[in-house]
Parts: C-alpha cells; structure tokens; sequence
C-alpha cells in the first residue's frame, strides 16, 4: 500500500471491492434480484447513462443549494452563539434538538408546505446540512488563543477587525470540516426530500428502480449517488487546501510520514 500515492489508494480500495464483489457473486451464485453482478450495473451505467446524469443534476442542485443556505446561516448562528451567550443557552439546545428528528419524518411536510418542486429538497439538505457547519464554526472560533485576541484589543482593533483577522483565519480548519461534513449530508438530505415528493432526482429514480425490482438500475443510481458525494467533498477539500494552505501543507507532512 506504501507503493500507491494517497489518491490511488481509494481507487485500489475500490477495485479490490468490485472484484470481491463479482467473485462473491459467481462463487455462491447468488441471484440477481438479490445482488446484480458488478458487470449488470456497468451495463446499466452505460445503457442508462443519459437518464442518470439528468437525474443526478437535479439532485445535485439541491444538494448545492441546501448546502449553500446551511453555510450562511450557519455561520451567522455560530458568530451568535461565541458573542452572546444568551443566544447560546436559547440557540444550542434548539439546534441539538432539530437533529434528533428524523428527516424523513417531517419531510412531508415540506411538500405541504411548499409543494412539489426543488424548494422542499433544498429545505431538506440544509436541515441535515447545518449543524455541523455551526458545530464547528462554534469550536473554531472558541479555540483560538486568548492571548491573540488580547492582543488585537491592545492594539485598539474592534470586534469586527478582531473577528475577521484573527478569529476567522484561525477558525478556516475547523469550519471547512463542518463543511466536508455537511455537504455530503446535504446529498443525502437532497435524496430524502427526492423520496418523499418528487418525479426527479436520484432519489426518485432508485424509488423507481425498487417498485420495479430493477437491481442493476438501483445499483447504478447508488454509484452515481456515490460519485455526486465524493465529487463534491473533493471540491470543499480543494477550496480549503487554496484558502488555509498552511492547514493543508501540516496535514499532507502528517500523511507523508503515516
């Protein structure tokens, strides 16, 4: 494993799964309205390849925009909550609340509410999307050294300066890890929302391909599912290796010498 570069190691990862996967099933003989064989998903990749990118771009609209709409107002109940500790005692126990109810319990009623369409799934990714964008952003900016934030009122710099030149730049690591967190949450979110009311989307698709017991389908509609959430988890990785490099060089010499 030592031979392979960091970005290899998953596609090995991958491999050695899909021919595991594929010896399971010729060596038990297991059927395919149980588990389709690796190469009847391919097919189905290829044959339905048209229908599946459409798909997966609504899905991934909603994604976006939920995951958009739980970084800003993320971000702004995180700044609540450092300065104001009343706003914490009201806001925090809300927040750790909302994620102990499951989604698809109250996603209906999103389609009462706001009816068919991308609004409700995007309603649906940001509440699974937010809360860790405003975990994080609350223990960033409550980790930064004291003394930092001494010296800057020193040196007769207000609340605003002192937040956006030494709270925030400090707090970038923590809020991009909320943020990889978040936006695969918010594919998942965006695919609850497809389950409940929707005739678009990934998620509508695999309810398709479940009521007609079409395996191979369901199975390409979790890979493209798959690659929505890792591409877009690449994207957050990217915009912080170019906003926090020095984040990024620390974490690459700690993989170097693993």
């Amino acid at each position: 494993m030592k031979n392979f570069g960091p970005a290899l190691r998953p596609l090995l990862l991958a491999v050695i799964i899909v021919v595991a996967w594929q010896l399971a099933t010729s060596v038990f003989g297991l059927p395919t309205y149980l588990v389709p064989e690796p190469l009847k998903v391919l097919k189905e990749l290829v044959n339905q390849w048209p229908r599946l990118l459409s798909e997966s771009a609504v899905t991934t609209a909603a994604a976006l925009g939920g995951f958009a709409l739980a970084v800003a107002i993320g971000l702004l109940l995180a700044v609540l909550i450092v300065y104001s500790k009343t706003i914490e005692s009201y806001l925090y126990p809300l927040l750790v609340f909302s994620q102990s109810v499951p989604k698809i319990a109250v996603a209906p009623l999103f389609v009462v509410w706001f009816g068919f369409g991308l609004f409700p799934k995007v309603v649906s990714a940001f509440l699974l999307a937010v809360f860790p964008v405003v975990v994080s952003t609350v223990t960033g900016l409550k980790s930064v050294d004291p003394e930092m934030i001494d010296l800057a009122r020193s040196s007769r710099a207000g609340r605003l300066r002192t937040f956006w030149y030494v709270l925030l730049p400090h707090s970038l690591p923590h809020i991009f890890s909320g943020m990889k967190v978040a936006i695969t949450l918010a594919v998942v979110g965006a695919v609850v929302g497809e389950f409940v009311g929707a005739n678009s989307g990934i998620g509508y698709l695999l309810q398709v391909a479940n009521g007609n017991f079409d395996l191979p389908l369901m199975f390409a509609a979790l890979v493209v599912l798959s690659t929505i959430g890792v591409l877009l988890f690449a994207l957050i990785d990217l915009a912080e290796r170019w906003m926090v490099p020095w984040h990024a060089s620390q974490r690459q010499s700690y993989t170097a010498t693993a």
